[in-house]
Formats: C-alpha cells, structure tokens, sequence
C-alpha cells in the first residue's frame, strides 16, 4: 500500500469531495483508490461527510480494512451510524479487530441487538469479551471510555523486567504509565517511564514507584474524568472497581474527544437547539426541541411590550427615549450573555465550584461596573448632546444633563444587573439539577430585554414627574 501524507492546510476539502465525485462517476475504481491512498484516514473521514450516502458507501467499500478502520473511528456520528449500519457483518468484524477496544464498543452499541451479537460472534473471543465487558457501562461515564489495554506490573519486579514486559506489550492502549498492581490485581502505585528508563536494571519496582496515584471508578462522569486530566495535567488515568482493582486505563485523546463533545452539546444548548440535531433529527423533531425556548422568549418580549405600553405617556412626553430602547437593551443582553457564557464554561471545566459561587458574582460584578461606568458615561454624554441639540430652541442650551443622565444611569443598571443575572442563573440552575447551559439562550436575552426596558422607562418616569 503507498504511504499516505497528511493533506496540505491549504487543501479544501471540496476539492477532494470534487475529486472523488469525479472518479465515481467515471467508474476509475482503482484511480480512486490510489487517490485515496494519499490522505490520512482523518481527512477521508472529513470528506465522507459532504458525500451521499451511497457515495460513502462506495468510498468505504474501496478502503483496506486498517484504513477502513480508521476512518470509521475518525467520522462524524451521522456518517459513522449509517457506514456501521450498512457494512455487512463479516467485514464489520474485521474492522472492530483493528480498533481499540474502547473505540469498538462505541461502534458495536449503534447496533440493533440482534446485529450486535452476531458481530461479536464473528470476533475473536478475547477481544469480544472485552467489547462485551466495556458495553455494561454507559457511554459517558468513565468505563464507557476506558480501554481495557494497559500494563501493569508487580513491586517485587527489577526494572529489566519490566521493560521486557514492556516490549512484549506492544497492544496496550499507551504506556504513559506503568501501573503497578498487588497479586490481586489492586492498584498500589505509578511508575513514570523517565525515572523507569534512567534506572538501574536490578532496580526493584517498590523503591522507584509513586504510590500517590489519581484514579477514578467506572461509573464517574466522563465530565468529571476531563476535569481531573486539566487539573493534574494528566496523560492518563487509571479506572479501578469498588476493591480498587486496576480494570482499565483512560487516556489523553479520548478526553480530548469528551471535551469537544461536551462544549458542542453546551454551545448548542445555550441556543435553545441541541448538539445531535443536525445529525440524525427529522425536521419536525427539531422544530419540537425548539418551540419551547422559543415560546418563553415570545412570552418574555410580550412583557417588554407590556412594559412600554404601560409607559405610553413617558415616550410620549419624551420621544427619544424610543431610540435607546435598542441600545440598552442589546448592551445589557450582551452583557448577560457574555457573564453566563463564562460561567457555564467554568462549570462545564472545573473553574467555577458551586460551594464558592460568590466568587465569579464578585469578579463579575467588578467587571461589569467598569463597563457600566464606561458605556454609561458615553451614553450620558451622546443622550445629553441629542436631547440637547433637539429642544435648544426652546431651552437655550445644547445640552440636556438630565435626559443624559436618565440614559446613562439606565445603561449602568442594566448592565450590572444584566451581568448578575446571566452570572447567577446557570449556577442556581446547576444547583437544582438542570442543565445551566439550557438558561443561558433566548431566555437569557429576553430577561435582559425586559431589564433594559422598564429601567429606562421606570427612571424616564420619575424624573419627569421630579421635573413637573
């Protein structure tokens, strides 16, 4: 097989789409596969997304069974499911043999039951009992993403031992690490390679070892296995059952893969929509998915209507008011929406804890009255200049300090209590067992709509009556 190269960064991906459509339709089935024999399996993976189906078909039917592989592990869901689905059992089994064992129980729990088993059949059975082993925990715990494969050795071993272990073992997942394990199997300490590798070979396994060790069990949140590799700053982590009994290892990329998972799901989420839906919902189920957040907010804006219908005589009197409306509004939406963005991220990572929760509303806080002070000034200053220059006939002056300080002030409450909402609503939300990223959309923006509104109009009001 030729040797494959990564594809130039300067490369567009519908070229190569362009490329491989052009073989397709001409029948050049061993052109297409030697043009396909120069792209890493990643870039394959990338194409295959903006083909047909039966296009995909095609292109995955033409790959080696190793490149095939790779590339099934590289798709996207939507992609993934259907070549997982229309690959006929036998060659499916081949394919999982290649993967990690972690990687084929993803791919075997798409599977109808009845296809799944015979798959597994076809597997060899040590490596099928490790799919098996692996699909009795959820996907988005810590067993659901563990491989099996790692090494672990005994303390009473010398280093040379070790490392003729270490070449034997040449199917691990990785050796970041050398675990090492009693004779039942329960975990008792680390061993990093460099300290492993510059010792001694008659070195015994006990006097270089690091018996502090980070673990996690299987059930875990795969969330919570991401916080501890960005807090320890990890390659990989250890799973051990109740009897800490070393049964798997969790490795770098496959956080890396639960990282990008969990920020798409919550970036979805904070618009009302949901991660998947472009993938595998019908039209109608994502219509059904986002009409309720859509409701709240027209709900929401009919009381930002209210409000400014209750302040008729206000705008009124003072017909400018109108053009701030959106200014203040947009400001102070932004504003919470900003506050509730970093929030959610700083849950969804570990940055922000719920036990010292004044913490972001205090950073917070310090940060929006110094945007408050600016914008509000600004605004203080522009209000004044345009009211003034609107009534100077009248008045004699070009400047109207009073309505500048009506929308200047409105600007600066807005926006400090824009900033405390969208701070403190994904962390209450958090702490009542929903979702934060969920409060953090068209709820959030609306809220702040009805804010911006009724400070304004609320201070227009009163320093009228102040003034008659």
């Amino acid at each position: 097989m030729a040797r494959r190269k990564l594809i130039h960064p300067r490369e567009e991906v519908s070229q190569v789409v362009h490329e491989i459509r052009r073989f397709l339709a001409s029948k050049q089935t061993e052109g297409l596969r030697q043009f396909l024999e120069q792209f890493h399996p990643a870039d394959i993976a990338l194409a295959l997304r903006f083909l047909h189906d039966s296009e995909k078909e095609q292109v995955f039917r033409l790959l080696d069974v190793e490149s095939a592989a790779e590339v099934l592990d590289e798709a996207d869901e939507a992609t993934e499911r259907h070549l997982v689905q229309t690959t006929d059992p036998e060659r499916l089994s081949d394919l999982l043999e290649t993967l990690p064992p972690d990687e084929s129980a993803d791919i075997v729990g798409m599977l109808e039951p009845e296809q799944r088993e015979k798959v597994l059949q076809l597997m060899e059975p040590e490596e099928a009992q490790e799919v098996r082993e692996l699909l009795r925990y959820p996907p988005d715990t810590a067993g659901g993403i563990m491989s099996p494969d790692f090494v672990a050795v005994q303390e009473e071993m010398t280093v040379a031992q070790v490392l003729e272990v270490l070449r034997e073992r040449v199917d691990a997942e990785s050796i970041f690490y050398v675990y090492v394990v009693d004779e039942q199997g329960v975990l008792k300490g680390v061993l990093n390679l460099r300290k492993l590798l510059t010792s001694p070979p008659d070195t015994l396994v006990r006097d270089i070892m690091t018996h502090g060790v980070i673990f996690v069990f299987p059930e875990q949140d795969q969330e919570e296995v991401a916080h501890l590799f960005a807090r320890y700053d990890l390659l990989a982590v250890p799973v051990v059952d109740h009897d800490y009994r070393l049964i798997g290892v969790i490795t770098v990329d496959d956080v890396m893969d639960v990282l990008q998972e969990e920020l798409t799901e919550d970036y979805f989420r904070m618009v009302g929509s949901d991660a998947a839906e472009l993938e595998r919902k019908t039209p109608a189920e994502i219509a059904r998915l986002r009409l309720p957040w859509l409701l709240a907010t027209v709900f929401i804006e009919l009381l930002a209507g209210f409000v400014i219908h209750r302040f008729d005589k206000t705008l009124g009197s003072v017909i400018l008011l109108a053009s701030f409306m959106p200014v203040i509004q947009a400001i102070s939406g932004n504003t919470g929406l900003q506050s509730a963005t970093i929030v959610v991220r700083g849950l969804a990572t570990g940055h922000v804890h719920l036990k010292d929760w004044w913490r972001p509303v205090w950073r917070q806080l310090q940060t929006t009255l110094i945007l408050g002070a600016l914008l509000g000034t600004l605004i203080f200053f522009v209000g004044g200049f345009w009211h003034g220059l609107r009534k100077m006939p009248e008045r004699g002056t070009w400047f109207d300090p009073a309505f500048g300080f009506v929308v200047g002030f409105s600007m600066f409450v807005a926006i400090n209590l824009s900033g405390f909402v969208g701070t403190v609503i994904p962390m209450i939300s958090k702490r009542l067992g929903f979702d934060p990223a969920l409060t953090a959309g068209p709820f959030e923006t609306a809220f702040q709509d009805v804010v911006g509104v009724t400070i304004l109009l609320g201070l227009a009001t009163l320093l009228l009556r102040w003034l008659t």
